[in-house]
Parts: structure tokens; sequence; C-alpha cells
């Protein structure tokens, strides 16, 4: 039966899941283990799926004749057709998804320095570029979460990840719904969210919702999506996560003691300069918004926008 309350994630088989990398390995990955019990997972392997075996002789990207081609050294043979043609034939044959894991640096599924040959000979030069697989995901999905597992390590990317992953997740179920009232609700709830990732997609989101053109729903939802796709684009900066925690601070402010009031502030230089995570000042503004009754606060996503159980501050720095 499907699971329709966890977030659907495509993952690279080779990260726990099957002993099908090139060299018949099995990677598992600490990240995509602990993230099992919270998502659906529906695994992949595009060079094992298109026929290549295990273990094969590895592929790599070429540039040559003006394209990107998937060459396999030892047979001389070129498998760019039957990449492609797998690979939107895959994306195609999906329902519906809110992410992807995948494996780095593969010239099928790295999404970020996968290397490139300039040309077929040996010993010629290199450059950088995405896998034939993942170029297609993210031309297909370019509002979902995608991250290779690698960068994952690193405490900010996987908080965005995460953070990306559970409101278009959430959103998912509002188009679902097709409720204009569950939309409406859906920005209220994740207003100080969105403005911390980005206030001025916030407030277009928020002129969307309001509908003044008195557009359908189907139409609507359309263009909230790719909005809050730009919205959730990049990791937030710092400061616009103190702005939003200004105005969230803004609403029980008065009733605080100065030294209260110079220790939140405090609090969020510190986090301006790194010095502590976002939780450090999130949680203090949530025991305030809890102590003070601030009903509206309560609910919004920002206190923990992905389940609290994920949350892990290790950081691989990189």
């Amino acid at each position: 039966m499907e699971n329709i309350d966890k977030p659907k994630i495509v993952v690279s088989r080779c990260l726990g899941f099957s002993a099908c990398r090139y060299n018949g390995q099995n990677v598992p990955d600490k990240f995509v283990n602990k993230l099992k019990d919270y998502v659906e997972y529906i695994t992949v392997c595009p060079e094992l799926d298109i026929g290549l075996g295990v273990p094969r002789d590895p592929v790599r990207l070429v540039y040559e004749k003006d394209e990107i081609q998937l060459y396999q050294p030892a047979s001389g043979k070129v498998y760019t057709e039957e990449m492609e043609s797998y690979s939107l034939n895959f994306l195609n044959s999906l329902k519906e998804v809110d992410g992807f894991i995948l494996k780095g640096r593969s010239p099928s599924c790295g999404i970020k320095d996968v290397k490139m040959y300039l040309g077929k000979e040996k010993a010629v030069a290199s450059t950088k570029t995405r896998g034939i697989f993942a170029w297609k995901v993210i031309e297909k999905y370019p509002y979902v979460a995608i991250e290779e597992e690698g960068r994952l390590t690193n405490f900010r990317i996987r908080e965005h990840f995460l953070t990306k992953l559970y409101i278009m997740f959430k959103f998912r179920k509002v188009k679902d719904s097709k409720s204009m009232a569950e939309l409406v609700k859906f920005q209220s709830e994740n207003k100080y969210l969105l403005m911390a990732y980005n206030q001025k997609e916030q407030k277009l989101l928020g002129r969307i919702v309001a509908n003044h053109d008195n557009k359908n729903f189907n139409e609507l939802i359309e263009e909230y999506r790719n909005h809050l796709g730009n919205a959730f684009a990049r990791l937030p900066r710092y400061s616009n996560y103190i702005n939003a925690l200004m105005h969230i601070f803004g609403y029980f402010s008065e009733n605080l003691s100065s030294k209260e009031k110079e220790f939140v502030l405090d609090t969020f230089n510190k986090y301006r300069n790194g010095n502590i995570p976002l939780s450090v000042p999130i949680n203090l503004l949530r025991s305030y918004t809890i102590k003070y009754e601030q009903a509206y606060l309560l609910e919004q996503s920002i206190w923990a926008p992905y389940p609290e159980e994920l949350m892990d501050i290790s950081d691989t720095g990189k």
C-alpha cells in the first residue's frame, strides 16, 4: 500500500540497497540509512538498468563532436542514447516524487563535479559537469530537493535538503487536496520559513494566494509551485534568517526586560557569526512563543520544518 504520509525519494541503489557499483560494491550511507524510517525510497541504478551488468567496465563522460557522450573505454562503445532514453522513461514513470539522493561523481548520477574528458584519447584534458541521468532529473524536477550523498555530510546543506524535502512534500498534499483553503493555510503556516529563505518570493507567494485575478485552482497551484521552488532554490543567508527571527521577536519583545532583549540579540549575532547553530536562536524564540501563548506563531513551520529526530549537527565542513 502506498504510504501517503512520507515523502518519496529516488535514491541511488548503490547507497546501501544493492551491490551494483561498477566494481560490485555496495556503499551504505549513514544519512540515507537514518532517513529510511521517515521517507519512502524508490531505488535506481541507471548503469545497471541499461544492461551494463555487475561488475562492469567503467564508463565515463567525454565531450566529442560538440556533444556529451557516455563512453566505455574498454569496449569502445557509446551508451549515450541508451542512458538518455532510460532516464526519460524512468522519470516519466514516476507518479509523484519529493526528492532525490544520488551517487556523487557518477557519470550517470552525479549532480556536481563529474569529470568529463575532452576526447576519447588517453591523457586528454578534462572539465566538470553533471551525470546524464542527473541532468534529466534536474530538467524535469527543478523544484524538488536534489542532492548527492557526499554533500549531505555538510550540516547546512543537509538542513537545507531536509527543509526543502518536507516543504515540497507538504505542498504536494495541498496540491492533491485541490482546496484553496488548504493553500491559504499552507502559506500562513510557512510565512516565516519562507521569509527566512527568500522574502521577495514570500511576498509573491502571498499575492498568488490572494488570487485577485480569480484564477482556477489548477492554474494557481502551478504558478505557486514554481515560485515555491524559487524560494527554496538556494541555502538561506544568515541575514535572511535573522530578519525573519526579528519579525517573530517583535511579537513579545515589549514583554522582556532589557537584559533578556540583550541576550536574544546577542544570540542572533552569534548565529550570524557562525558561532552557534540555528537551533539555538530558534529554540530560544520558541520558548518565548510558548510562554506568551502566541497561537499564530506556534503554528509556524520555522520551528521544525522537518522531523526533529532527523536533526544532526555533525558536519564534515565539506
